[in-house]
């Protein structure tokens, strides 16, 4: 995903262009055949930005990852002048193939004077609809190609001052949804795709377990099992329109169990039923507000996710302490990254709701908007754009917050580890002392009966010079003592360290050892005679 920003953005001069193949001269349409062709929207963007070349196009796949036959149903918000809300339509409209005429007549058709803001939330846009809603508003590339690879961007174009302009955000999110148990995608089991690993969180995977643990990819899925369910992926995609007499919001809806038109069209229908927006909505004549209320919907979505997040990490908390098993900390480190990937993506978030509130609507510049009403339009959406901003931080804080606490617990899994291993190396360690302990008591014996094993064996040679006299069991113990003791002194003045001299002693003070021994316990016992005396 990182590696696709640059094509965010219409300040790029050079869109999805491979320098090493893409020719850099790009030949313009003649302006009679672009006005003489009926159905002109059928070649957008080229009717209209004709630096977007087919290559371009077929490498950011805008056009070929739309759906070319199928339905798609499009709901519509409406806003008034006076801050009242339009009626929800009962039935979304809804583009068949073959029938897209009928929805270009129909975006054709000037809009009733006294609506402020029409909001178009496209759900399973096809290409057809993707081009004629392009052609009639002059939308960018950038957005449509933007919100196809799920590349996060905002950015403000086609400025004119006391008229109007086009604002775009495309942000990813998080929110929560119930577990289909489907296991997550690994990028070790996806093939090569243009399209960011994201883009296709739900698609099923035949790999095996241990391929799944290579890598721990952040843009998947995240199971949370204590629940059942699942942080996934969400996007919002917006842009706006913003003139003096009725602005557009186009909504994005890719079809990957992610928020539904209908869904968002719900929600944002129910905002002018709350008492706070609706004075807004009446005092304020900027449609940016309800621009706002659709990053408004991205919050709360992760407010709810960060909430079964951090009952999850109690429930995993409580498992790995109990349990005290170190495989445990390949989850913790599964959610560490998580966590990490989150703070990016709410960082993201913050730039967005920045970019709004230092964003201006030209169109309040008009002459026919009072001073009065700009100054407090201004306040306004300073002020809630600093709501959300607050809003923000706090779950930024939140997620800080449950990173250290991860952090931590790992360094208690592993400190418990540790303990549990110096446990193991102490009994160990007392086992081979009770070994070192028998050895040396063997050695001991060795000592005592190698000697007189030497001197029978001796003894019962047939040699005349040793048989030939009368041996005697006298013999026999005057030299097995003597080559006994022998020997217990030449171990003990060969060994640097002995209890019978001090370390680091000379040669001949360990050969002496006996005498000295014998010495050092003779004043000993007199020390302790006088004492007794005393």
């Amino acid at each position: 995903m990182f590696y696709r920003y640059r094509h965010a953005a219409p300040s790029g001069p050079w869109p999805w262009m491979d320098f090493d193949e893409d020719l850099p001269v790009v030949s313009l349409p003649s302006q009679e055949t672009a006005n003489s062709d009926i159905r002109q929207w059928s070649r957008y963007p080229q009717n209209l930005f004709p630096n977007w070349t087919e290559s371009q196009l077929k490498r950011c796949r805008m056009l070929t990852a739309c759906p070319d036959s199928e339905a798609c149903p499009i709901f519509k918000v409406d806003v008034f002048h006076n801050g009242d809300f339009g009626e929800a339509d009962d039935e979304p409209a809804t583009v068949f193939a073959g029938f897209e005429d009928e929805f270009w007549n129909v975006i054709s058709v000037p809009r009733p004077e006294n609506i402020r803001i029409r909001a178009l939330l496209v759900d399973n846009m096809s290409k057809q609809v993707l081009q004629m809603l392009g052609t009639k508003y002059v939308v960018e590339p950038f957005f449509f190609s933007s919100s196809m690879n799920w590349i996060p961007s905002r950015y403000q174009e086609d400025v004119k001052p006391g008229e109007g302009d086009h604002i775009t955000i495309t942000l990813p999110f998080i929110r929560v949804m119930q577990n289909p148990r489907t296991r997550p995608p690994s990028p070790v089991s996806l093939p090569s795709s243009p399209f960011p690993p994201r883009a296709h969180p739900d698609s099923a995977s035949s790999s095996s377990p241990e391929e799944e643990e290579q890598i721990i990819d952040t843009q998947s899925p995240l199971i949370l099992r204590s629940a059942n369910k699942m942080l996934l992926q969400d996007l919002l995609a917006i842009h706006m329109v913003r003139n003096t007499t009725s602005s557009t919001i186009i909504s994005y809806h890719p079809n990957l169990r992610r928020t539904s038109a209908k869904r968002l069209h719900s929600l944002v229908q129910r905002t002018g039923q709350s008492v706070y927006w609706s004075k807004i909505f009446k005092s304020s004549g900027d449609p940016t507000f309800l621009y706002l209320c659709f990053l408004w919907y991205a919050l709360y979505e992760w407010d709810e996710a960060l909430e079964v997040l951090y009952s999850h990490i109690n429930w995993l908390e409580h498992k790995v302490l109990d349990t005290n098993n170190v495989k445990e900390t390949r989850e913790l480190h599964i959610l560490q990254a998580h966590l990490l990937y989150y703070q990016s993506l709410l960082l993201d978030f913050r730039k967005s709701v920045d970019f709004v509130g230092h964003t201006p609507n030209p169109a309040m510049d008009n002459p026919s908007v009072t001073e009065e009403d700009r100054c407090r339009s201004a306040d306004l959406l300073k002020r809630e754009t600093n709501n959300l901003l607050s809003e923000i931080g706090r779950l930024e804080a939140l997620i800080i917050l449950q990173s250290s606490r991860l952090r931590n617990l790992m360094d208690l899994a592993f400190a418990s580890v540790n303990i549990a291993d110096s446990s193991q190396m102490k009994e160990l360690t007392r086992a081979t002392v009770r070994d070192s302990a028998a050895m040396k008591q063997i050695s001991y014996l060795t000592m005592i009966f190698l000697p007189a094993n030497f001197i029978a064996a001796v003894f019962g040679m047939n040699v005349r010079e040793l048989n030939g006299g009368k041996e005697s069991i006298v013999h026999y113990v005057e030299a097995t003592l003597t080559l006994t003791l022998f020997t217990a002194w030449l171990v003990v003045a060969l060994q640097t360290e002995s209890n019978f001299h001090p370390k680091e002693s000379s040669f001949w003070r360990r050969a002496g050892w006996p005498m000295f021994y014998l010495r050092e316990k003779l004043a000993g016992k007199k020390a302790v005679g006088k004492v007794k005396i005393v």
